[in-house]
């Protein structure tokens, strides 16, 4: 098959083209779209895996300067997240969050404590539980990778007219619907 980069991109960009990976139409209707259609959907496609792309080498890049995982950074943001909101964290409502086990929930906590990420103190009214809260190192690092990553899409999201971002919602909402067959 392709054996060069060229080639290899070719075969790349055809797996989001329903004309060349489903030609005889058994998955994708492309009833009533002409060729200029079928088009555009595909630059549609293509932007979004560009967009995908984009985003994991931003996490990625992110987790490598924290040296956290995936998980890891998913329990920073929460707990950035209830600091900004004046909400006490606790291992409950972490566990619920990050959707683990209150066991896994402790690994984590653990390996953030044992990192400088965070704090673990008594709760200031429930004497059952902890408060945990993240180092202020850790929320400036965080800020300055993954907020300011942030605050660049938040800009692109500022820039578009408010006809425009309502087609945007509409269009990422669906999109998400369609990882549900229920819906």
């Amino acid at each position: 098959m392709a054996d060069d980069g060229e080639g290899v991109a070719q075969v790349a960009a055809g797996m989001l083209d329903p004309r060349i990976a489903d030609r005889d139409s058994d998955l994708v209707d492309r009833a009533g779209l002409d060729d200029a259609d079928v088009e555009q959907i595909v630059h549609v496609m293509r932007s979004l895996q560009a967009w995908h792309h984009a985003a994991d080498r931003m996490s990625e890049a992110s987790r490598r300067y924290m040296k956290l995982n995936q998980t890891d950074m998913r329990a920073l943001r929460f707990l950035i997240a209830t600091r900004a909101q004046g909400v006490i964290a606790t291992p409950g409502a972490m566990s619920e969050y990050l959707g683990i086990s209150s066991a896994s929930t402790t690994k984590l906590l653990d390996r953030l404590e044992r990192g400088g990420h965070i704090v673990r103190s008594p709760h200031p009214t429930d004497r059952r539980a902890l408060a945990i809260a993240i180092t202020d190192h850790t929320r400036r690092d965080a800020r300055e990778t993954v907020g300011r990553q942030h605050a660049r899409r938040f800009a692109v999201a500022a820039a578009l007219s408010p006809d425009e971002r309502e087609v945007v919602i509409r269009f990422l909402d669906a999109l998400a619907a369609t990882a549900d067959p229920e819906q």
